[in-house]
């Protein structure tokens, strides 16, 4: 396993207060992805996706300040689903998704 290195979008997510649930997955290449789910202090499901290539740089990371009507499993499982979508196919996130930000390896 390798040190991730995490970017700003991550940081802007992490709060180690709140319970989450995690998902950790080896792409055939060598990656990895990283789901992260938990309840804010508010009440909300929120979401973050991340992907680190085979030496740990950063493919790409986003969260979701909430998932309207989703339970932290429900938001897990689609976390999971679009990381291996986006590590799989190479495809951009869209920017009318709602997450507050996203930041890809250039």
């Amino acid at each position: 396993m390798y040190l991730k290195q995490r970017r700003r979008v991550f940081w802007d997510w992490s709060d180690s207060e709140l319970h989450n649930r995690c998902h950790d997955g080896l792409l055939s290449d060598g990656g990895q992805i990283d789901v992260q789910v938990r309840t804010s202090r508010t009440g909300a499901v929120q979401l973050f996706v991340g992907a680190y290539d085979g030496e740990g740089s950063m493919l790409f990371e986003e969260y979701y300040k909430e998932r309207p009507g989703e339970s932290m499993s429900t938001a897990l499982a689609f976390g999971v689903g679009r990381a291996m979508t986006l590590t799989s196919t190479k495809l951009l996130p869209l920017p009318s998704t709602a997450r507050l930000g996203i930041y890809r390896k250039a």
